[in-house]
């Protein structure tokens, strides 16, 4: 199957008003899951270029609350929506919650985040594994009991030993490839359903 970056999914976005196409994979995975409610606080880390937070914002209602973070700016206003520009392995991000009013903690925390691919197969994985640790160890620290977690994964050999570290942590584990996903990706979705 050829790449095609205008696809279905790109143009449906495009039509709906969503920065990205990649909104319908988290769309399909709360469908099944049912991950956000009406005034549930959301951490959305690699939230750049802002879909995945379009799509929580309008989930969790004017009662809810996001929180993106990514190396990059993100574009989009939302009015229950703050976003931070920056390196979450650099940032203190006690500090930060504490001066944007996230100190209660989050209902979920989700992660879209990916390494910049060199094309070296073994390398990506690796760096996509890391990412997947980081986001779960922001995770364990910030996320309430009972919350849910989201990562992307670019599937490899540590697929196994982060579903074991998942599952260890939270009641239920879902391994999710969305419709939405490129056939010719290798990212999954690695869901925590209810922090133990």
């Amino acid at each position: 199957m050829t790449y095609n970056p205008r696809d279905h999914f790109f143009k449906k976005a495009k039509l709906d008003n969503f920065a990205a196409r990649s909104v319908y994979k988290l769309e399909e995975i709360n469908k099944k899951l049912r991950i956000f409610k009406p005034g549930d606080i959301v951490l959305d880390l690699g939230a750049s270029p802002g879909s995945w937070s379009q799509y929580v914002s309008a989930q969790v209602g004017t009662k809810g609350q996001v929180l993106g973070i990514d190396l990059k700016p993100v574009e989009v206003k939302l009015e229950n929506a703050k976003f931070i520009q920056a390196d979450l392995y650099d940032l203190n991000l006690d500090e930060v919650l504490k001066s944007h009013g996230f100190e209660s903690g989050f209902h979920s925390v989700i992660s879209d985040m990916a390494p910049k691919t060199t094309g070296i197969r073994v390398t990506d994985q690796a760096r996509s594994t890391e990412l997947c640790e980081l986001a779960l160890t922001t995770a364990d620290r910030f996320l309430n009991k009972k919350g849910s977690f989201v990562c992307k994964l670019f599937h490899s050999d540590d697929f196994q030993s982060l579903k074991k570290m998942i599952l260890s942590k939270y009641e239920k584990f879902e391994a999710i490839k969305p419709e939405a996903t490129r056939a010719i990706s290798k990212e999954i979705f690695l869901v925590g359903i209810r922090k133990k």
